[in-house]
């Protein structure tokens, strides 16, 4: 009990002293944007607080003219502040009230509204506003009851005590200001957090895609590795044979290239076998052949029986190409032309397969849909997977809509990959 008292002092500093104040946070409140507009109304607010606290101040409070001006001047000049530096209005507007309320001589109307000016009650109703708006509910609350009890306090020290209607007029327009302003900051607080939760699932489902697509692709590429370790096995095992009397050092040498390779695909076998378990599909995959550009024709045969105009046209010579280069370059004609049917209904694709000296080009165009297109649910995983694929060989993928409305996919694949 004894020491939340005695933590009450430095949370009230610590809340209430504005030192960070002049630096907005990162995602400004939605009304901030709208402060040169604001400026307006109250700049005519503050000539207002200074003509109408001049005379309440002067006349009312017996304080002169010159100390009416100047405190009236304080005033209207918290009233503009609060934009800005809501904390050090309010600051500077309770030491107004403070002040005047202390200063005010004995002789004081006792219908006069104290210890609050008229003005004075709307600026501070203002400044509360702004504080809530800004800051977090245990500030707006503690700034209440400072103003409230500071008030109260004036009263009961005043020469001639008395009630006056300001009390009560204070405590209705200052709860009113802090209830509004803390209820307007929740709301933009709730719908803040909202966006960046949804930021933070679209990170992750993007995330989650990439890393299905990868798996993916390595339990393609598993067969066409296996098959390479395989050779190396076989052929380590053999090439003995093939010399006539070896030596100790080559059969020791060749036998230890053999029982690396067979630990080798055991270790692969066992990522695949992880890799597979997570994804029910693959089982009945498992033991399928890869696919290479033999079955191109295939492919396209097969779209062309869903109602889709394809040609495809081979330039250069065909020639022998690695495994991993004949299935990623299989793998983006089929992703590209299965966009192509989802999302260009109509149109007519033409697929291209160029054998440079240097490499692949594998290009996929549709024209422009004939007819409206359908939203996709959901993110796909189509230019994602060509991508992927054409980063694993080192080559280079470029996707985008054609000046006739359509769309093309273009990937160059280096023939010997990626070292």
């Amino acid at each position: 009990m004894a020491a939340g008292l005695r933590a009450v002092p430095r949370a009230l500093r610590e809340d209430l002293i504005p030192v960070s104040e002049s630096s907005p946070p990162r995602s400004q409140p939605d009304w901030m944007m709208w402060r040169p507009a604001l400026m307006v109304p109250l700049l005519f607010g503050a000539v207002f607080a200074v003509a109408a606290g001049t005379d309440q101040y002067a006349h009312r409070f017996h304080l002169g003219v010159e100390t009416g001006v100047v405190l009236a001047g304080i005033q209207a000049g918290a009233l503009i502040l609060a934009l800005y530096r809501p904390l050090a209005a309010w600051w500077a507007a309770t030491v107004v009230m403070l002040v005047a309320a202390l200063w005010a001589e004995s002789r004081v109307d006792l219908d006069a509204v104290y210890p609050w000016s008229g003005p004075g009650i709307a600026v501070q109703t203002a400044v509360l506003l702004f504080v809530a708006l800004r800051h977090r509910p245990r500030v707006a609350v503690e700034t209440l009851a400072i103003s409230l009890g500071t008030g109260m306090l004036c009263s009961v020290l005043h020469t001639r005590p008395h009630s006056s209607p300001s009390a009560g007029l204070a405590l209705v327009f200052f709860s009113i200001a802090v209830v509004v302003g803390a209820a307007l900051r929740g709301r933009r607080v709730a719908r803040t957090q909202l966006v960046v939760q949804e930021e933070i699932t679209a990170e992750e489902r993007a995330r989650r895609t990439l890393l299905e697509e990868r798996s993916r692709i390595a339990r393609e590429l598993h067969d066409v590795v296996a098959h390479h370790m395989s050779v190396i096995s076989i052929q380590a095992q053999v090439a003995p044979h093939l010399v006539e009397n070896p030596s100790d050092e080559l059969r020791e040498n060749l036998a230890g290239i053999r029982q690396n390779a067979v630990e080798a695909l055991t270790e692969l076998r066992r990522v695949l076998g992880v890799l597979r378990s997570e994804d029910p599909a693959a089982e009945g995959a498992r033991h399928a052949p890869q696919p290479s550009l033999d079955r191109l024709d295939e492919l396209v045969a097969n779209v062309r029986g869903a109602g889709v105009s394809v040609t495809a046209d081979v330039v250069g010579t065909p020639r022998a190409l690695s495994p991993g280069v004949e299935l990623s370059a299989f793998r983006i004609v089929q992703e590209a032309l299965s966009n192509a049917m989802r999302h260009a209904p109509g149109a007519a694709v033409r697929v291209l397969i160029a054998y440079h000296r240097a490499g692949l080009v594998v290009r996929v165009t549709n024209t422009a849909p004939d007819r409206p297109v359908a939203p996709s649910p959901g993110a796909g995983h189509g230019l994602l997977g060509m991508r992927e694929r054409t980063a694993m060989l080192g080559g280079e993928l470029a996707a985008g809509a054609t000046p006739d409305g359509g769309y093309e996919v273009s990937a160059t694949l280096p023939l010997e990959g990626r070292p």
